[in-house]
């Protein structure tokens, strides 16, 4: 099983869905907010708003996620882990070109990492986002 304690702080990275419900917007409708989280630190480095109505991070997105990260700790990670659950594929290519190793995993094993970012959201926003 995965902890923080296994990782320094920059080693590996975690994308993961911060909501649990599509997040409400009245002018431009639903999204899922995507994170980026330092493994070791379980810090957020970087989030962004996509549209349920893309499978996926676009091009732009991931970039913008691993862009931001780096700006954190000026590092990229050695490893970003990915839950199977999530389509991510345009990601995963970008991550990989940077020399980075992902692995997917079941997201129930990334719960110890992610579930208290979740949820202070699901506090702040509820549980279906703001409307």
């Amino acid at each position: 099983m995965l902890h923080p304690n296994q990782f320094q702080v920059n080693e590996a990275w975690i994308l993961f869905r911060l909501n649990d419900a599509p997040f409400r917007t009245e002018q431009d409708g639903d999204f899922n907010i995507f994170a980026l989280m330092d493994a070791a630190s379980c810090f957020i480095l970087a989030s962004d708003p996509v549209a349920t109505s893309a499978a996926e991070l676009s091009e732009p997105e991931a970039g913008r996620l691993l862009e931001e990260g780096y700006a954190q700790g000026q590092k990229l990670p050695e490893t970003l882990f990915v839950p199977h659950e999530e389509s991510a594929s345009i990601l995963t290519a970008a991550a990989e070109g940077q020399g980075i190793t992902v692995s997917r995993v079941p997201e129930d094993e990334l719960l110890v990492f992610i579930g208290e970012a979740r949820e202070a959201f699901r506090e702040r926003f509820g549980g279906s986002g703001m409307h």
